[in-house]
């Protein structure tokens, strides 16, 4: 298996509607975060109470992850995330295989990966765009779940992650049966 490169992660979620997207796009949210990826950017609509729950997780939990909305365009996302040097990966059933496409980023050493995921409908030019269209499985299946798996794959480990997070004022003790969390008091 290939050594995996110190990377910086971020996630774009494409056209959040809160009526019909609440669960996808904060479960979008806390997958990149306990995947080890530095943030997630979305379009669509502003959505505080999706910030909000978001950032409550972190700062129970720990980490440095963010979590905001894109004033502008998904198009223009992407141009500064290339400017500032990040591979853009989109995940779609349609894309090339993940394992292939992960292995080239690895052995070309990609420190800064952005990695779209779709909405509603994601416009063609979505697909233009990115450097890698991958995807996990070329059958219709669940966007949060292709996430967890690409990041698995391309981030810390998920040994890492779960040793837990700095500045975490909640921690899981894994146990068999029951639930073991230790609540610890973080200065500020």
């Amino acid at each position: 298996m290939e050594k995996k490169v110190k990377m910086e992660l971020r996630v774009l979620r494409l056209d959040h509607r809160p009526g019909r997207d609440k669960r996808v796009s904060s479960h979008a949210a806390l997958v990149a975060r306990a995947f080890g990826a530095s943030g997630m950017i979305y379009t669509g609509v502003k959505d505080t109470s999706l910030e909000d729950s978001v950032n409550k997780v972190v700062k129970q939990w720990g980490g440095d992850f963010f979590i905001r909305h894109a004033s502008s365009s998904w198009k223009r996302v992407i141009s500064e995330h290339k400017q500032e040097g990040f591979t853009i990966l989109h995940l779609t059933m349609y894309g090339m295989p993940f394992r292939d496409v992960v292995g080239k980023l690895i052995k070309e050493s990609c420190p800064k990966i952005l990695i779209i995921v779709g909405g509603s409908k994601v416009p063609s030019g979505v697909y233009d765009a990115c450097d890698h269209n991958v995807s996990v499985t070329n059958q219709p299946h669940s966007e949060i779940a292709a996430l967890a798996v690409l990041l698995e794959h391309l981030g810390p480990g998920i040994e890492k992650v779960e040793a837990g997070f700095d500045n975490a004022s909640r921690k899981i003790i894994p146990a068999e049966r029951g639930k073991n969390v230790v609540q610890r008091s973080i200065r500020a």
